[in-house]
C-alpha cells in the first residue's frame, strides 16, 4: 500500500458554540485569520473499534492516553478515490496524529489482516501494531460534519467550524451518502482550536468576550453513548455481529 505518510502533534480544544456565538466568532476572526482554500468541506470519518466497543468505551473513561482509528473522506468517496486512513492518540492533553493515504480496497485488506500500511516506515509499522493489537476490528460509526477551517498566515494556529454534525450506526461506508442523524441543535457548531504551542491572547479574549468556553464533546463518543450505552454489553456486541 503506497501512500504519503504524515504525522502530526499539536493540542486541540473543542468548544460548543450557539447560533449567536458562531456569528460572533466568524465576525471576530475577520481580523486575524483566513478561511483555507477549500472553503466549506463534508467530512466523513469511518471509526473502527472491536465488536465490544473497548476503544470508545475506554476513551469516555477519560484516561489520561486514548487512542482511535478511523478511515477518512472529503465528500462521497469512490473506490478508486483518496482516503485517509488515521491513527489518534492523545496523551496528556497532547494530540499525536498518524495519517497514511491509500483507497477503500487497500484499507479493506488492511483491516482484514492482508496487506500491512507501510512495510519499512516507523509510522506505517504504528497503524499496523495497532490493528494486529486490538484485533477484529470493524466498522463501528461514521461520523460526518460540514467544516470551514481557518489558518494563520504566520504562525501554527488552526481553528475550524464544524457545522451539522451528524452520524450513522447503520449502512456504514464512505461511498453511499453524507446523511446521518442531528448531533446537536440546528445552528450549533463545534469549534476546536489547534495549535502546537500557547493560544494567542486575542484569540483568548475573543473567547472571553464571547463566554465561549472549553468543551470535551466527542462526536464519536456522542454517537455511541445515544445508541449503545444503555445497552447490556452482550446486547452492544449483537448489533454489531
Amino acid at each position: 500500500m503506497k501512500q504519503t505518510i504524515n504525522v502530526m502533534k499539536r493540542f486541540e480544544m473543542k468548544y460548543i458554540l450557539t447560533p449567536s456565538q458562531v456569528e460572533y466568532v466568524k465576525r471576530e476572526l475577520q481580523s486575524y485569520m483566513k478561511v483555507d482554500s477549500y472553503g466549506l468541506t463534508s467530512i466523513a470519518s469511518l471509526y473502527y473499534d472491536t465488536p465490544d466497543h473497548r476503544l470508545i468505551r475506554t476513551s469516555l473513561e477519560k484516561p489520561a492516553f486514548k487512542e482511535k482509528i478511523r478511515l477518512r473522506s472529503y465528500g462521497l468517496a469512490k473506490e478508486d478515490s483518496k482516503v485517509f486512513l488515521e491513527l489518534k492518540r492523545k496523551a496528556d492533553g497532547i494530540v499525536y496524529k498518524r495519517r497514511a493515504t491509500t483507497t477503500l480496497p487497500q484499507a479493506a485488506l488492511f483491516f482484514q489482516g492482508k496487506e500491512d500500511v507501510v512495510q519499512e516506515d516507523q509510522i506505517g509499522k504504528e497503524i499496523t501494531y495497532f490493528r494486529d493489537y486490538y484485533q477484529n476490528l470493524i466498522p463501528s460509526c461514521l461520523i460526518i460534519y460540514d467544516r470551514v477551517a481557518y489558518f494563520q498566515e504566520e504562525g501554527d494556529l488552526r481553528l475550524t467550524l464544524d457545522a451539522n454534525p451528524r452520524y450513522r450506526v447503520k449502512d456504514l461506508n464512505l461511498t453511499s451518502s453524507l446523511e446521518g442523524i442531528p448531533l446537536l441543535p440546528d445552528g450549533y457548531v463545534i469549534m476546536e482550536i489547534k495549535v502546537q504551542e500557547s493560544m494567542p491572547l486575542w484569540l483568548t479574549k475573543i473567547l472571553d468576550d464571547g463566554k465561549i468556553y472549553k468543551n470535551s464533546f466527542s462526536k464519536y463518543g456522542e454517537a455511541y453513548k445515544r445508541e449503545f450505552s444503555f445497552l447490556p454489553l452482550e446486547r452492544r456486541i449483537q448489533a454489531y455481529v
